[in-house]
């Protein structure tokens, strides 16, 4: 690990196989400093959306409640657990089913809040000294800030880095932002460095790496500044990468900086590395420094009714249809396509009162000949682009075929859950396949599956312990009837022989008083005969 730490400093780069270079597109904000969207009409936090396990809302409707103050707990103190947070005070006025940021666009519960406009702070509980409290504590704050990966993949902060200690090796915090059109880890760099260093070491007081590595973009030449100005006399490493698609990519980003591949089915951890997304890691330092959990992030607006792309700060649950209203030029809100994320990664929603999440990073509307329609889709003519692409060198087609067929445990042997879902395949597909629709398609029946079989075995078992209860239960009835037989029976005898004694008792006392008797009556005959 010695010998790999020192070519990392010595700035040597690795490379990812397949990728892809095209246009970015990332139109730079002429406004610098970020705005702040306004407080919308209704916030609408969907209570399952980072965790399936049941929760209980504390408030009630027609409660007042404060920004930032909890509004669900969970029936147990498990990993998965993330609490969620008013983002502005107000009222609740209805728990009810909503559309979610989900490509399924199915409902959740959601808890709906008016605001009051107000924006008054629940108590807050700032650390003037973070070093005075222990790893666990730190990490037991970031859990109760509601702090996720911000990245993408939404995996809870806490439980990450809980799993990391005196782990990792090596610290990787990403700020590659790949996706075309996102722009919002560079305006955050650019607008609150500072933040983020101490957010750095928050991280490295809590699992003291032996290297922290800055990954970037070199198409980010603002941000690479404020970070090379920022961690000056600083142990933090900087490293500028090749702009290529999906180096932003866990699995990829860490093939770049380390040459090092994490195996199927295993996580950064497991090769002591640690990945983190440097929006998270901002959120980590509000937490720690300021108290504050995770209400509020950076999103990009880009696309075509925008005058320029915007990058703001948005509350989470801020319905999409408040900030087209307010920063977008077209007064019919009406749209071909309305996608969540950026255009390779991004997924379609079908309308735009479905709320910002932690996860939403950008609201893209793109232009018709920026989107290939479903209707395009052309027979696949095997010209193996999308094997030659794909970053975690799997077989798209094989897989197109295996998903489009539901042969599932096929998918699962030619390593579906491998794929980062970066839509590279579908760029360069000829025939136009939208390959990562099928795939999205075959994980979530997978899961479901999969969902269905731990449910079936755990009936199972329950099934087979209560059997194996009932049968242990019938023994020991069957042992205690078994004992109270016998004592019965004993008790039995012992009457039967108390009985008897009795009876002997008796008949001896019978046969003495007919002993008794008998001269009696002689003495009285003899009486009579005399006269």
């Amino acid at each position: 690990m010695s010998s790999l730490i020192q070519k990392i400093k010595s700035g040597k780069l690795w490379d990812f196989p397949g990728g892809i270079s095209f246009p970015k597109n990332k139109a730079h904000p002429r406004k610098k400093t970020l705005m702040y969207a306004k407080i919308p009409k209704e916030i609408v936090l969907p209570i399952r959306s980072y965790t399936s396990l049941p929760n209980t809302i504390i408030p009630k409707i027609g409660e007042h409640v404060l920004k930032g103050e909890p509004l669900i707990k969970c029936y147990n103190n498990r990993a998965s657990y993330i609490p969620i947070h008013s983002t502005t005070s107000g009222m609740i006025v209805a728990i009810e089913p909503r559309i979610i940021a989900h490509p399924s666009g199915l409902t959740e519960q959601c808890i709906i809040i008016e605001p009051d406009g107000n924006d008054e702070w629940y108590p807050l509980q700032p650390l003037e000294d973070f070093s005075l409290k222990s790893p666990i504590k730190l990490i037991e704050r970031i859990k109760q800030a509601g702090i996720i990966g911000m990245g993408g993949a939404g995996f809870p902060t806490s439980t990450k880095v809980y799993s990391s200690l005196k782990k990792i090796n090596i610290l990787i915090i990403n700020a590659a932002e790949c996706e075309p059109y996102i722009t919002a880890d560079d305006s955050l760099i650019q607008n609150h460095i500072n933040e983020i260093i101490q957010g750095i070491e928050v991280i490295d007081y809590i699992l003291k790496p032996k290297l922290i590595v800055i990954a970037i973009e070199d198409d980010k030449p603002e941000a690479i500044n404020s970070l090379i100005q920022a961690t000056k006399n600083k142990e933090i490493i900087i490293r500028v990468i090749p702009t290529k698609y999906p180096s932003g990519g866990e699995k990829q980003l860490i093939k770049i900086l380390t040459n090092m591949e994490v195996p199927s089915g295993k996580i950064p951890i497991d090769i002591g590395i640690l990945v983190q997304n440097i929006s998270s890691i901002y959120a980590i330092k509000r937490a720690i420094c300021d108290g504050e959990p995770l209400i509020a992030r950076v999103v990009t607006l880009a696309g075509k009714i925008f005058k320029e792309t915007l990058n703001i700060w948005t509350l989470i649950g801020t319905p999409i249809e408040a900030l087209l209203n307010e920063f977008s030029s077209r007064t019919n809100k009406q749209f071909e396509h309305l996608i969540l994320g950026g255009s390779m990664m991004g997924f379609s929603i079908p309308n735009t009162s479905i709320p910002i999440t932690k996860t939403t990073n950008c609201i893209f509307i793109p232009k018709s000949n920026e989107v290939v329609s479903p209707l395009h889709e052309m027979p696949c003519i095997r010209c193996g682009y999308c094997s030659n692409v794909c970053p975690a060198s799997l077989l798209p087609q094989q897989l197109q075929w295996y998903a489009k067929a539901k042969q599932f445990e096929k998918c699962k042997e030619f390593n579906l859950t491998d794929c980062i879902e970066c839509g590279a395949c579908a760029y360069v597909c000829p025939s136009k396949i939208p390959l990562v629709q099928y795939y999205r398609q075959a994980k979530s029946e997978i899961y479901t599956c999969e969902i269905e079989m731990k449910s079936a075995q755990r009936a199972k078992k329950r099934f087979e312990s209560k059997n194996t209860r009932m049968k242990l239960e019938k023994q020991e009835k069957e042992k205690h009837l078994k004992k109270l037989r016998e004592k019965h029976k004993k008790q039995l005898v012992s009457n039967k022989h108390a009985i008897l004694a009795a009876i002997e008792r008796v008949n001896k006392k019978n046969k003495l008083n007919q002993i008794d008797n008998i001269p009696n009556k002689g003495i009285n005959t003899q009486s009579k005969m005399k006269i």
